[in-house]
């Protein structure tokens, strides 16, 4: 067992970590994404 196995940062599970990171980034993608559509509906 090495040194980073001893000493656990956290104890969290890492499957809530990246789903958290993929619906922050999907958010994010959508809203940029929308504000796309809304400048070319209103520009139109």
């Amino acid at each position: 067992m090495n040194q980073f196995e001893k000493e656990i940062q956290t104890k969290t599970n890492d499957v809530i970590d990246s789903g958290l990171g993929f619906v922050f980034s999907f958010v994010f993608f959508f809203i940029i994404f929308f504000i796309g559509t809304a400048f070319s509906v209103l520009g139109s």
